[in-house]
């Protein structure tokens, strides 16, 4: 059986302000990020010395290779969510009926920046005209950001109407 996806209409504080908190969750990854990429960029700098250069040649993979494992790491886990997500009290759920594993983490992340390198403006529009506040990767992936303390109530409410007949 499949969770039926959150209305607007009849929840709208699972999307009070999601858009705002996403940009703000966003701009908390990155100096997560950038501090996890320099302190690797510092180690492997060092280690290309030692090693006459070759270490510099491990930082061409290894320094997308941990943004990639960043999200993995959080978005794949049972938090379902960035540290910086996690802050704003938002939560990433899957529409389409998969479970949001790792895998699915790693594709949101990747069709993520694809669309914000390609038109970054209008992704963030898309966003503010779907009913849900989806931009333009969630649309792709399949995926729906919401806010964390109301879903998980939603979630129960769920939980104890679906075992009910109709």
């Amino acid at each position: 059986m499949t969770a039926a996806l959150p209305d607007p209409e009849t929840a709208p504080e699972l999307f009070e302000g999601v858009l705002t908190r996403r940009i703000v969750a966003f701009f908390i990854d990155m100096v997560i990020i950038s501090v996890m990429v320099t302190a690797l960029a510092i180690v492997g700098g060092i280690a290309g010395f030692l090693t006459f250069g070759l270490a510099w040649l491990a930082l061409v993979v290894l320094l997308p290779l941990s943004i990639v494992l960043y999200y993995a790491a959080t978005l794949g886990s049972i938090r379902r969510a960035t540290v910086g997500m996690q802050m704003m009290d938002i939560v990433l759920t899957p529409t389409r009926g998969a479970p949001l594993d790792g895998v699915m983490a790693v594709a949101h992340a990747l069709v993520f920046w694809i669309s914000v390198w390609i038109s970054w403006p209008i992704s963030l529009a898309i966003a503010l005209f779907t009913p849900r506040r989806q931009m333009v990767h969630d649309l792709i992936v399949g995926t729906l950001m919401v806010r964390r303390s109301p879903m998980t109530r939603h979630w129960a409410d769920y939980q104890r109407t679906a075992g009910r007949p109709a």
